[in-house]
């Protein structure tokens, strides 16, 4: 799996933690930035870590930033993109096999070893289609101006 991770200046540290985590699990990655402290602006990130993925560059991405808030809602302003905000390990698993999320955002504060958990339930995660098709069809449809 070829993964899209970038983060803002506050998400720094926790991003090579998680590059850390994809390198071991072997998984390859892009990283899109930011690579100091030097303040960025986290939309310019998130954008490009959405567009990896909805270009079909990388399978799945990864952003983050103090909160998670901001690169949620900037991500999921690229067609194609269902970016989810996880704050544990339930929501990371949900958010692939209810709503096929393909952008998993989080906070910069995420500690080991719930990142790790949170990770591997999001990248491990299998959408399970069925009525959850249904819905996501229905975001679709919204993004295309058809709600």
């Amino acid at each position: 799996m070829r993964i899209a991770v970038g983060c803002d200046h506050r998400g720094l540290k926790l991003k090579q933690q998680v590059l850390q985590i994809l390198e071991a699990s072997g998984h390859s990655y892009n990283d899109v930035g930011c690579y100091s402290e030097e303040p960025v602006d986290y939309p310019d990130i998130a954008r490009d870590v959405a567009l990896a993925v909805a270009d079909k560059k990388c399978d799945i991405g990864i952003v983050i930033c103090s909160t998670g808030i901001g690169v949620c809602i900037a991500a999921n302003k690229v067609k194609g993109i269902r970016a989810a905000l996880c704050c544990d390990v339930f929501g990371a698993q949900r958010a692939r096999q209810h709503n096929d999320a393909n952008v998993l955002c989080l906070s910069a504060g995420i500690e080991e070893p719930l990142l790790k958990e949170m990770l591997t339930a999001f990248l491990e995660g299998k959408f399970e289609g069925g009525r959850h098709q249904r819905r996501v069809d229905k975001i679709t449809a919204m993004e295309q101006g058809c709600g």
